[in-house]
């Protein structure tokens, strides 16, 4: 059993609710209920995802020697005096 509370449902949502529970022959409530409770499960599935995802760092050969802050000191390093 459930608690009744007043809910202000846009145009085009309520447009929905009404289709489905039309096209699939439950009432405007039984539908209602199901599709609050899908989203909630598929946001929480989304937030599972995110916890999931890891990079794991690789060299990617990068010189220690080199000073990668400053482009034209960079330049310099790598070309000579005469990059430009």
């Amino acid at each position: 059993m459930g608690i009744r509370t007043t809910v202000t449902l846009d145009e085009d949502v309520l447009n929905r609710v009404k289709d489905e529970s039309k096209a699939s022959g439950r009432s405007f409530r039984e539908t209602l209920n199901e599709l609050v409770r899908d989203g909630l499960a598929a946001k929480q599935n989304v937030k599972q995802r995110k916890r999931e995802f890891r990079i794991n760092p690789i060299h990617t050969g990068a010189r220690r020697d080199l000073n990668y802050d400053c482009i034209p000191t960079l330049l310099e390093q790598l070309d000579g005096p005469e990059h430009r």
